[in-house]
């Protein structure tokens, strides 16, 4: 395993697309250290902020608060990233595999655009994670995103497939031109949820306000969040599917795009 730990926060935000078992599995300890990232315009070497213990492997750990430290994992394929700390932005961004686990809070971009892999964020997130980036016209198309805290706005905008899970709340415009996929918000939404969606699923535990673009369908368990549920809970997540407990409100939307998508609001029988 390789241990990176920071030695002093940088003034302005660091560029380290290198920080993934793509780049550095199978390094000599004296090429990590070499490696370069960017601060601003200006490369200078790895070690430069980072203590680096370890040689070769495809599992890293980063000790530290690295907020100013971007593109962490950036289009990792394999391998596993432990932070010990808060992360910035662009955490896991183009992923196509592996994992990635922050014990801490994570920025902007969270996933942006991945493809497969899985991230697992202990705290809170910034906003539009596993979302397109701006003027691209999808976000991400697989993998998994579980999010412990709360998140910032646009979670999941544009996603074609793949599922973000939010444990906290999620701010405005959750599931923003969704394409496919699936977001599940424990802690429920701001506003606007849903808005432009055309295709994919939303499945929020409390109400949320919705669009008046959306109608109500029907009352039902679907079955696929029966498979859904025991995955989740395997991973520390609960999304009740049994009739005995309660049923599912079932919305279609948004028909101002027109779209064909839905958000199912869990109903308990106890309420």
């Amino acid at each position: 395993m390789i241990t990176l730990t920071l030695k002093e926060q940088p003034t302005v935000p660091l560029e380290a697309e290198v920080l993934s078992p793509d780049v550095v599995g199978g390094l000599a300890a004296a090429d990590l250290r070499a490696l370069p990232v960017y601060l601003g315009k200006r490369q200078h070497r790895l070690d430069t902020f980072f203590d680096v213990e370890g040689a070769g492997g495809d599992e890293l750990e980063i000790r530290g608060d690295v907020v100013k430290v971007k593109w962490v994992g950036r289009a990792m394929t394999r391998g596993r990233i432990r932070i010990v700390g808060d992360v910035g932005m662009h955490l896991g961004a183009y992923m196509k595999g592996g994992t990635i686990e922050v014990h801490g809070n994570a920025g902007d971009w969270v996933g942006g655009e991945m493809s497969g892999g899985l991230v697992h964020v202990r705290g809170n997130v910034g906003g539009q994670v596993g979302a397109a980036y701006r003027g691209s016209p999808s976000g991400m198309s697989g993998g998994m995103i579980l999010v412990e805290g709360a998140a910032g706005i646009e979670l999941g905008m544009r996603m074609r497939r793949g599922m973000i899970v939010v444990r906290g709340r999620a701010r405005d415009f959750a599931g923003l031109q969704m394409k496919g996929g699936s977001i599940f918000l424990l802690g429920g939404a701001e506003i606007r949820t849903g808005a432009w969606m055309t295709r994919g699923t939303i499945v929020s535990m409390v109400p949320v306000r919705l669009l008046p673009t959306f109608s109500y369908a029907c009352e039902y368990n679907p079955m696929f969040l029966g498979i859904y549920s025991k995955h989740l809970q395997a991973l520390g997540f609960a999304v009740p599917c049994n009739a005995g407990d309660g049923a599912y409100r079932r919305y279609t939307g948004d028909s101002a795009v027109p779209g064909k998508g839905e958000i199912l609001i869990w109903q308990s029988r106890t309420v």
